[in-house]
């Protein structure tokens, strides 16, 4: 488990790497393919403070998959594996 608690309303993604091949089977390699918009949420903020100084609640929890824009957030490296922190606004939703 990673040890990183986001602040406010931002959250930690792992991309959902999937296997990519074309209708004809050949595999995609990795130069070649699009960086995944889904990803399972690692960890979560607070949540967002709102003028009035009450706290809004994420709407997203930890063990959610995630669909989001394909240039949300930024890269990082937490423990040797990759990540992303975005804001819980640049999530599209969650996929059942």
């Amino acid at each position: 488990m990673v040890k990183f608690k986001p602040l406010h309303n931002n959250v930690l993604v792992e991309r959902i790497e999937q296997e990519q091949k074309t209708a004809g089977g050949i595999l995609i390699p990795d130069s070649a393919k699009e960086k995944p918009i889904t990803g399972k949420i690692i960890s979560v903020g607070n949540g967002l403070t709102l003028d009035n100084g009450s706290v809004q609640a994420m709407s997203v929890k930890v063990g959610d998959t995630v669909l989001f824009n394909k240039w949300s957030g930024t890269e990082i490296k937490l423990e040797g594996s990759e990540y992303l922190i975005m804001k819980e606004t640049d999530i599209l939703g969650i996929v059942s």
